[in-house]
Order: C-alpha cells, then sequence, then structure tokens
C-alpha cells in the first residue's frame, strides 16, 4: 500500500511516516510532530492543517515544549529522542547538520569538505532535502556558495524567517556564516 503524502509546501511533498501524530501551531504554520515507540521521527511545517485537541505522546510533548521554547528565543539547540528514518549516508549527513551552531550558516560546499567529501555536494544537498525533522536537524542553517538561500523543502521564506529568527535571538541582526 503506497505511503500518505504530507504536503509541507506548494512544491514539496513528504511520505508521510507511520506513528502518533500531533499538529501544533508555530509561527511557521501547523507543524506536524510524528512519534513512533518512544521517538520523534518527523517534525514537517505545512501550509494547511488544523492543530490536534488529543493528548500527545511524551516524546511530543518535550517536542512541543522544546519547539516553543525555540519560537520564543529560549533555546539554542535541543534534546529530544529522534530516530531519523534515512539511509547510512543521509543519516551522517543530518548528524553533521546537527553540528552547526545556533545562528550560524555554512555552505554546501563547506558541508561537503566537512564530511570529507567535497565532490559529493549535491549528494549532501539532496539529503538534506529529505530531512525530516525540520528546525531541530538544523538545514535551514544550509545556503548556497553564493550566499543565497536555496533548497528549502518547506519554503525558501520559511528558511529566511528561521535564519532571521536566530540571527535576532544571539543578536547580531543578521545571517552569520559559520566557515
Amino acid at each position: 500500500m503506497p505511503a500518505n503524502k504530507i504536503k509541507t509546501s506548494a512544491s514539496h511533498t513528504f511520505d508521510e511516516p507511520t506513528g502518533l501524530i500531533y499538529n501544533h501551531v508555530t509561527p511557521l504554520g501547523i507543524t506536524r510532530i510524528t512519534e513512533q515507540d518512544g521517538f520523534i521521527v518527523s517534525i514537517l511545517v505545512m501550509d494547511e492543517g488544523e492543530p490536534s485537541h488529543h493528548i500527545a505522546g511524551t516524546a511530543t510533548q518535550l517536542a512541543i515544549k522544546q519547539l516553543d521554547e525555540y519560537f520564543e528565543g529560549k533555546r539554542l539547540s535541543f534534546d529530544l529522542p529522534l530516530k531519523p528514518e534515512g539511509t547510512t549516508f543521509q543519516q551522517l549527513v543530518w548528524q553533521q547538520l546537527q553540528a552547526i551552531p545556533y545562528g550560524k550558516c555554512i555552505t554546501y560546499l563547506h558541508q561537503a569538505r566537512l564530511m570529507n567529501s567535497p565532490l559529493a555536494i549535491r549528494a549532501i544537498a539532496a539529503a538534506n532535502g529529505k530531512n525530516k525533522l525540520w528546525i531541530v536537524v538544523p538545514c535551514h542553517r544550509v545556503i548556497g556558495s553564493s550566499g543565497k538561500l536555496t533548497g528549502y523543502a518547506g519554503g525558501l521564506w520559511r528558511k529566511k524567517w528561521l535564519l532571521e529568527h536566530e540571527a535576532r535571538i544571539i543578536g547580531s541582526g543578521q545571517i552569520s556564516l559559520g566557515l
């Protein structure tokens, strides 16, 4: 049976993971959190949807609390039980994303160099695009070599919002390259 699709922006869809689903309202839209066996497997922001009114699972409650703190400017990193679903290569790319400091950006080329794979820029960018743990695994902190915002499945306006939010919180007022 084919997986259900979740639409995150006008041009992007993801296969919807199975598990306990909870929709939470954030400044970016309805954030769909999926919990499976006590782990968060997906955090995606959608253009459409209704907030949930049922009791969330324990890991989801923790994710909601930490996301709210992030949006309030009170949290710079996340400590959640995550279980990202992807290939071994994708998992390595996503682990590297988590090392990018709050309020900093790197380029796709820099990310490839950090992974000792300077020729794998496209594969790394594609893996970033498959990340289903938005904000928590901060693929929004990776930008094009020209300094332009590129490639965010939630829409470039959300990527820009997240980067500007982080810059405001750390007091720099501008996006900072962490090269």
